[in-house]
Order: C-alpha cells, then sequence, then structure tokens
C-alpha cells in the first residue's frame, strides 16, 4: 500500500467485535462516526457491548484489505455488504447507530 488510506492514522483504534478478532468473522458493517470521527469495523451478527474490542485501525486494513475500498465513507456514514467481495451500500448515519 502506498498510501495510507484513512483520515485517522494507522495507530488509531477503531471498535471491532470478539466475532471479528477471535472467530475471524468477516466484517460486513462499517461505520464512520460523526462525533468523534472514529470508525467501526464490524460482523453484523452482534451489538452486545460485551462483545466490543478495540483495534488499531492498521490491523484492521491488515485483516481485510477490501477495507481501502470504503475508507472515502464520511463522517457520519455507514457502508455495509452481505459478504467479502461484494459490493458495499453506503448510506447516511443519522440516527447513530451501527446496524
Amino acid at each position: 500500500m502506498n498510501r495510507w488510506p484513512f483520515d485517522q492514522a494507522p495507530n488509531v483504534g477503531a471498535i471491532t467485535t470478539r466475532q471479528v478478532i477471535e472467530n475471524g468473522l468477516s466484517v460486513l458493517v462499517v461505520a464512520h462516526y460523526a462525533d468523534d470521527d472514529s470508525w467501526a469495523f464490524l460482523c453484523g451478527t452482534t451489538e452486545a457491548s460485551e462483545d466490543g474490542r478495540l483495534i488499531g485501525m492498521v490491523e484492521a486494513l491488515k485483516m481485510d484489505p477490501t477495507l481501502a475500498t470504503i475508507a472515502d465513507l464520511p463522517p457520519g456514514w455507514r457502508a455495509y455488504r452481505r459478504a467479502v467481495g461484494e459490493p458495499w451500500t453506503k448510506q447516511p448515519n443519522s440516527d447513530g447507530s451501527i446496524a
């Protein structure tokens, strides 16, 4: 990768889930929050707070290089897909939820 694609530095923390980190589930939901410009890379299978984990932006990208294709997601938006390799659907995240 020649240029870092995200608006947050590689060492900045992002939200993910235990299922992504420990079970290897794919990231199928991404949120870019407007209130603090943070990111979430989620599997879409849980909203339980006890499943939440912190991951470095660079670690998320290493786990799934296709995340670079949605790095231009504006703050306050979310993207989702049915499976890795399928196209992302992007939409405003006006209610602040992640699903």
